[in-house]
């Protein structure tokens, strides 16, 4: 984990905080050069696993540990995680891991701590501060996309992920496997997402290939040298890391893009600088990619739509806990919304002609509607 002065960090959240106390006497046992009792602070970034700083007197560390609440089954896995940047440390940017702790009643349950990065992470916004010019932000954003055709070309079966990989029926698994996840967490408020769960079953294309992907690769996932912005020191959050498709891999990062152009309904929904001016569009990732990893003729409307559907999948779990009070972030009020408004993207995307990932479907109605009910929702969380 890396973390800077435009680093969003404090007290933890009440309900989740971690005794230091305990957790020194604990991380001292296989850790014995700490010294001291640690200040933990909680990153407010984040909706899925909880994210601490742990500053003992000598060294910071970084501590992951899953949500609180009903979860997923196959989800939040830290064991998964720590085990993936285990393996990868040393041949492709990550963290270097300090200790797993898989059951444990001081924190009732998984949690890792690793190396504390210090480099620079993308949110939102850019910081003005940085002064990033339109041509800088381009080649930063050529450098992210570079680094997941680097993790797609690497030789998983040499850096000992065989026993990752499951097989041909990637893309089925996967498309079954969240087809099942949302009808588990649907809530009686949002749509049953049917007609799109459907359409994915009835359009499922073979596997492109099998290479190790990441699944969650977004630019508030990287980690710039803070004085080489063209450089990466680590590539964050593996907890859904696997052998499959990268094609699926790549619709998963896309559905993260918001451009600059998109409706403001979707603009809500943005957390990495993206609509940035110098930013490539969809299309130009799709394409860039596509060269570097020297395929053609491929479309990517399926693995842009089973992307979108997959985060509906995502932030209807967390959603489900905050519908039910197993969770009080004011953070997640707005995410049943944000289910609405994904399933009518994508069932709108779905009905159009266009393979245009860079032209968006809603009408003027629909977004002056899901705007505001965004913000009725975030007032009133």
């Amino acid at each position: 984990m890396a973390v800077n002065k435009y680093e969003k960090i404090g007290e933890a959240r009440k309900g989740e905080e971690i005794d230091p106390n305990e957790i020194a006497s604990y991380l001292k046992n296989f850790l014995p050069e700490l010294e001291g009792i640690p200040m933990i602070k909680q990153f407010r970034g984040g909706a899925s696993n909880l994210t601490y700083q742990l500053d003992f007197e000598n060294q910071s560390l970084i501590l992951r540990r899953p949500p609180l609440g009903t979860k997923a089954k196959s989800a939040h896995n830290m064991a998964r995680e720590y085990d993936v940047m285990r393996r990868l440390y040393g041949k492709y940017p990550v963290p270097k891991m300090l200790h797993l702790s898989e059951e444990n009643s001081l924190l009732e349950g998984q949690f890792y701590v690793m190396e504390k990065l210090t480099g620079f992470i993308p949110r939102t916004n850019f910081p003005k501060e940085l002064g990033l010019e339109a041509r800088k932000v381009r080649e930063l954003c050529q450098i992210s996309v570079d680094h997941l055709v680097k993790l797609h070309q690497l030789d998983y079966e040499a850096l000992g992920f065989g026993d990752y990989y499951r097989g041909e029926g990637y893309v089925k698994r996967q498309v079954e496997g969240w087809n099942r996840r949302f009808r588990k967490a649907r809530t009686p408020d949002v749509p049953d997402c049917e007609f799109v769960m459907q359409w994915l079953e009835d359009k499922m294309p073979q596997d492109v290939g099998a290479c190790l992907i990441h699944n969650d690769f977004r630019f508030d996932n990287i980690v710039y040298d803070s004085d080489d912005l063209t450089q990466v020191i680590g590539v964050l959050d593996w907890e859904m890391a696997t052998v499959g498709d990268p094609l699926m891999d790549l619709g998963g990062s896309l559905a993260y893009w918001i451009e600059a152009n998109d409706p403001y309904c979707l603009k809500l929904l943005r957390r990495q600088p993206t609509h940035t001016l110098g930013m490539m569009s969809r299309d130009e990732v799709v394409n860039y990619y596509l060269k570097k990893m020297g395929m053609q003729d491929v479309s990517m409307k399926y693995y842009y739509i089973f992307g979108l559907f997959r985060l509906v999948g995502i932030i209807q779990q967390i959603y489900y806990r905050y519908f039910h009070k197993q969770t009080t972030n004011p953070a997640f009020s707005t995410f049943g919304v944000a289910v609405r408004l994904l399933e009518r993207y994508c069932t709108r995307l779905i009905k159009s002609n266009s393979e245009s990932l860079s032209t968006h479907p809603l009408s003027l109605m629909e977004n002056i509607d899901f705007s505001i009910q965004f913000l009725r929702s975030r007032k009133k969380g």
